[in-house]
């Protein structure tokens, strides 16, 4: 069988996988730049690796397009075969779960301040004179979007003594990590009882923009939002205009609005100067990128390939290929 990767994610991401393969595959390397050999690979390929799918090429011999990630919302489902079955993989969790503790501390602790005040001499939020900072312990997380990664997440806050609760598509009355899960009509609520709120959910049609300037408005004034999902769930302009105006207490915000082209490595996240904001953490999409992500990941990847050539069901579908 022949898996197809394109040339821009033949740098070592995916190598693992041949290492993992248990049956026969082909390794096809092709660049995408080139229309006509990409659109002849495509059509030769049993599986590609592709976190998008943007083009009108013939994918019915396609069995398999296997995403490299979690995120879908660069897939044109309409584009593809109704024959092709669509996966992702995710094992980003632990390192993203980690990363949010890491930015709700730094935001309440302060310890950035803390050392570059003591390097220049200065005691300042010590014993001996203040500001005294925060606590983790007893503050309300709220979590919006609990999958794998809010899971994560509120598995390690209530090991600090946090309050969890969390919005989602579907409300469970109990959870082993949260005091409750609403569901997105109780989101009003849901943001006005929260001190943290980390956004962990998909982009779609529906979150596009969901945290907008109307939702700012209802959060605390010392609230923090943390963004680990997708950069258009919150709406670009608001967050802006609510941390310089500081309508809310900060954000840590490692997905943006802007990104470089692959393999390059410069350019703002947006178009507005968040880079200005004295109550922001600021991440470049770093916070899964963790050094036992890769392995992880081109397991899973490769456990679906033998599967498909084994004729077993595969896991973590998206979209299933219609026989």
């Amino acid at each position: 069988m022949q898996l197809l990767i394109k040339q821009c994610d033949n740098d070592g991401r995916l190598a693992l996988i041949e290492k993992f393969l248990e049956t026969n595959w082909q390794i096809v390397v092709a660049n995408e730049r080139d229309s006509r050999a990409f659109e002849t690979a495509v059509t030769q390929a049993d599986a590609l690796i592709s976190m998008d799918w943007r083009w009108d090429i013939d994918s019915s011999r396609l069995k398999l397009l296997h995403l490299p990630g979690a995120g879908t919302d660069a897939i044109q489902f309409s584009k593809l075969s109704a024959s092709t079955t669509v996966c992702n993989v995710f094992e980003h969790d632990i390192g993203i779960a980690e990363y949010v503790m890491a930015g709700m501390l730094e935001m309440t602790l302060g310890l950035r301040a803390m050392d570059q005040n003591i390097r220049q001499g200065r005691w300042n939020g010590s014993y001996l004179c203040g500001p005294r900072h925060g606590e983790l312990f007893g503050q309300t997380l709220g979590i919006v979007g609990y999958g794998r990664i809010g899971r994560e997440v509120a598995r390690r806050a209530q090991a600090f003594g946090m309050r969890v609760i969390a919005c989602s598509r579907t409300a469970r009355s109990t959870d082993e990590f949260a005091e409750r899960v609403d569901a997105m009509a109780q989101f009003d609520r849901f943001v006005q009882e929260s001190d943290f709120i980390v956004v962990a959910m998909p982009l779609t049609d529906s979150t596009r923009g969901l945290f907008n300037r109307a939702v700012f408005e209802k959060m605390k004034s010392s609230a923090v939002i943390v963004n680990v999902a997708r950069g258009a769930i919150i709406d670009e302009a608001a967050l802006y205009d609510a941390l310089k105006s500081k309508r809310i207490g900060g954000a840590v915000i490692d997905t943006w609005y802007h990104y470089p082209k692959q393999g390059e490595n410069f350019g703002r996240p947006s178009t507005l100067p968040f880079h200005e904001l004295d109550n922001i953490i600021m991440s470049p999409h770093a916070s899964g990128w963790t050094t036992n992500l890769t392995a992880r990941r081109c397991r899973g990847i490769a456990d679906n390939l033998n599967r498909l050539a084994r004729g077993e069901p595969l896991i973590n579908i998206v979209k299933q290929g219609q026989v």
